[in-house]
């Protein structure tokens, strides 16, 4: 369809609406904010099947396993972030902080770590063997996190005026759930404004979100540069956040690439998430030929899911030179690659990057439609510094096995990868009980926003409890993977990262080898032959929780 892109007069009439809806939005009281969520989950739910055809047709997915991408990473994971949100808001009601009977433990460092996944019995069941906590900064006890806990929620009468969130064009579900953070942790109402890549969404999101339209909470607007332009430099914008790309949070902050002295160009705050090259740490071990085949399946998960078109996606797979089953891995990893289905590479620009990578990298492997290149001391290091957002894997190694191994992988990654925005780690149960107190601080020493352990961190994403952002300490000069959080449904402050943990094997390997998971191939496996059916039936079951929705999801996922 052709979309209109909003002109100044729009933009001007958008920003004046959402003016008066945030000083509505300041008495609101918490009961009437609840209800007023509430309806649009309802609204979303509505809207799904409409919102999921319109991302497919966006991307051009083909029919079959591979829709099951949009069902999870659109409306079930804005149904699930509104599910979580309406939930602290409801304890903040009665009283209570939006983290009391979160269980928590002593994290390396001196840090409380608080367990978010599972969160109930619905979860335990539905991510059985998975489990995510977050983390605080160095020093914050459980008890003052608590007492703190609840932003914006808890500060009534605050006017976050009106912010501008610039959507991301790969994943449609990180626009809505920008657009709730800025309203519940800062009181600030949002004009959207889409990439044109999914402007084709502007009528399914303006269904799903209607409730905070209709409430002057929210505007969607769409448009190319000139209309984030306008909007950057509108005087009724009070705050920017974007999504997407470090060269483009440059030209907004500083109006150049290169230079940024002086003061910056956009005189009002910004917060980012703007991606990196992220890695992908293999701990060598004894695995069997299962356990090869399954990882297989796992790392290409993390480069090729989306075609490659994630800020998360894994792009640097970290192995031992010393281990003995490397070649072998990389064999499978293969094999998993050339019979992947065929996808065209749908983002803009992304034939360029990868002509790029194959410019620097001249003995690359070319596998349907997919590049896998190995970066050693004699090749560019272009592949460890820029993101190319597309279907290119990179392997390297490093010498060591065991601790030696992984903390040389972990500086690694620290040091010589752009960005800190996620980071994953794949261990034998047995490697890592083996190394002890050791293994936790190195997971410490990995300074990224999350980590995912035998679990890609991405699903960090879908958590909504999680945080979501880079690692602190980015500046304005030098913003990497971008500055500050969203997500965060228990609304907690001081928090530093997210870490995530799932079963090293699946469901029934998981058991007859000593792992208490019963967990099938997980559905967000570009491998996962009922993904489709599976997603459809969480995203169902996160409109409406119910143990009467639980054997079908089951019963999809075992087919995976």
């Amino acid at each position: 369809m052709t979309s209109t892109f909003a002109t100044e007069t729009d933009i001007d009439e958008a920003v004046d609406a959402l003016t008066a809806g945030a000083a509505r939005w300041v008495v609101m009281g918490l009961t009437e904010r609840i209800t007023l969520l509430e309806r649009t989950k309802r609204s979303i739910a509505a809207a799904a099947d409409d919102w999921v055809a319109a991302a497919i047709d966006a991307k051009g997915i083909p029919t079959g396993p591979l829709e099951g991408e949009e069902w999870m990473s659109g409306p079930y994971a804005t149904l699930a972030g509104f599910g979580a949100i309406i939930d602290s808001l409801t304890k903040i009601d009665a009283g209570k902080s939006p983290a009391s009977g979160l269980p928590t433990h002593t994290a390396p460092g001196n840090r409380t770590a608080f367990r978010m996944l599972p969160g109930n019995l619905f979860e335990y069941n539905l991510f059985h063997g998975f489990s995510g906590e977050v983390w605080l900064t160095p020093g914050v006890s459980a008890d003052a996190a608590r007492r703190r806990a609840g932003l914006g929620a808890t500060r009534r009468g605050e006017n976050g005026g009106v912010g501008l969130v610039l959507g991301a064009g790969n994943i449609s579900s990180i626009g809505p759930l920008d657009v709730l953070y800025e309203l519940v942790a800062h009181n600030r109402v949002s004009v959207l404004k889409l990439n044109p890549t999914f402007a084709s969404l502007t009528p399914a999101y303006s269904a799903a979100f209607a409730p905070l339209i209709g409430a002057g909470l929210l505007r969607i607007v769409n448009g190319g540069a000139d209309v984030g332009q306008y909007l950057t430099a509108h005087p009724g914008i009070d705050h920017v956040h974007i999504t997407g790309s470090a060269a483009t949070h440059d030209m907004i902050v500083w109006g150049s690439l290169t230079d940024k002295a002086g003061e910056p160009k956009l005189r009002k705050p910004i917060t980012s998430e703007l991606g990196g090259v992220s890695p992908i740490i293999v701990v060598p071990g004894d695995w069997t030929v299962e356990d090869l085949r399954f990882q297989a399946e796992h790392v290409a998960t993390q480069r090729f899911h989306n075609c490659g078109h994630n800020c998360i996606g894994g792009q640097v797979l970290i192995l031992s030179a010393d281990w003995p089953q490397k070649e072998r891995f990389l064999t499978e990893i293969r094999r998993v690659v050339d019979r992947l289905p065929a996808r065209a590479a749908w983002y803009p620009g992304t034939d360029a990057k990868v002509a790029a990578a194959l410019d620097a990298y001249p003995d690359v492997e070319q596998l349907n439609g997919r590049v896998l290149l190995e970066v050693n001391d004699s090749t560019s290091q272009d592949a460890l510094t820029t993101e190319y957002f597309g279907p290119v894997l990179a392997h390297t190694e490093l010498p060591g096995v065991g601790i030696d191994f992984l903390c040389a992988a972990v500086d690694f990654a620290n040091d010589r990868l752009d960005g800190s925005l996620g980071a994953s780690m794949i261990v034998a149960p047995g490697d890592r009980a083996a190394m002890g107190s050791r293994f936790d601080d190195a997971v410490a020493d990995l300074r990224y926003g999350t980590i995912g352990i035998n679990v890609w961190s991405a699903i960090g994403f879908l958590v909504p409890a999680l945080l979501w952002g880079a690692f602190a300490g980015n500046t304005l000069h030098d913003v990497g993977s971008g500055i500050g959080i969203v997500h965060n449904s228990h609304l907690l402050d001081d928090v530093e990262r997210s870490v995530v943990t799932g079963p090293f094997r699946p469901f029934p390997r998981s058991i007859a080898r000593g792992e208490f998971a019963l967990s099938p191939k997980p559905a967000w496996f570009v491998t996962a032959r009922s993904a489709t059916g599976a997603a459809e039936r969480l995203t169902r079951f996160a409109a409406r929780p119910s143990w009467r929705r639980l054997p079908g999801i089951f019963s999809e996922a075992f087919r995976a």
